[in-house]
């Protein structure tokens, strides 16, 4: 395949892409941000728990 045709199937292909409203991207965004702030403080506290558990049974 040669690079025209290549450009002008990418062309082709971006003509059918159905891309979100901006108020369901505003709102899918806020949805990941919210998900990975309760992710990352669900496992920095299983990761606390964990350290303080493993530093009584090291320094005993």
């Amino acid at each position: 395949m040669n690079p025209v045709s290549f450009l002008l199937e990418v062309k082709s292909e971006m003509a059918k892409i159905v891309w979100p409203r901006r108020q369901q991207a505003i709102q899918l965004t806020l949805l990941v941000i919210v998900v990975s702030v309760v992710v990352g403080v669900y496992i920095g506290g299983l990761d606390f728990i964990f350290t303080n558990i493993l530093n009584k049974i090291l320094n005993r």
